[in-house]
């Protein structure tokens, strides 16, 4: 990189600032921002960003060629009250940066999430001091199934000591059937079906 292409943290941290929008650094981004960067991207790095519905991104925030590449969603999945989100200085811009435990439920609940399970599960195996109140707070208010079954599934699979310390009687978890993947194994305990390779890890 020679520096030619605008610094998207930047932008990002002036539009928050100056339009007092809250958009939100978050996924494998908001990870890799706090040295948990367990997988490498290849080529240029992808920024996930993410704000509630009613405040969309501009046009030209995404149209513009940056330094690294949008992935850009809303969502509300967690609420609007940016639980979990912290202030973060990177470069002397002020951003909104998801936590580690809000993060690893966004890398969850990404169109492709899927095909990438058991690399969420390496990134899981490292979150070793997550917060459970945090947590406790974020699953309670997420609305996705299937984020919180995957999520919880993975946690106890890494027999973390955070786990232990949640309440799940009070994470709603539906009933239906999840199929996680269109093939694979049935979890009998939070009824959904997911890719081989990540129930037979050992």
């Amino acid at each position: 990189m020679h520096g030619t292409s605008p610094k998207l943290m930047a932008a990002v941290s002036s539009y928050n600032t100056q339009l007092s929008k809250h958009c939100i650094v978050g996924a494998y981004t908001a990870l890799e921002l706090r040295g948990y960067s367990h997988y490498l991207s290849m080529g240029k790095p992808k920024a996930f960003l993410f704000t509630d519905k009613n405040n969309k991104l501009p046009t030209w925030l995404l149209k513009e060629e940056w330094d690294m590449t949008v992935r850009y969603m809303t969502t509300s999945f967690l609420g609007d009250d940016l639980l979990g989100v912290e202030t973060m200085t990177i470069e002397q811009h002020k951003l909104l940066v998801s936590s580690p435990e809000r993060a690893i439920l966004e890398c969850l609940n990404l169109p492709d999430a899927a095909s990438s399970l058991l690399d969420i599960y390496y990134v899981i195996e490292g979150l070793t001091t997550l917060r459970p109140k945090l947590l406790q707070a974020l699953l309670e208010s997420c609305t996705s199934q299937k984020v919180k079954r995957l999520f919880l599934f993975m946690a106890e699979k890494a027999n973390h000591s955070w786990y232990r310390s949640l309440d799940l009687e009070k994470v709603n978890l539906g009933t239906s059937r999840l199929m996680v993947t269109p093939t694979g194994k049935y979890i009998k305990k939070y009824n959904m079906t997911i890719s081989k390779e990540l129930a037979e890890y050992e």
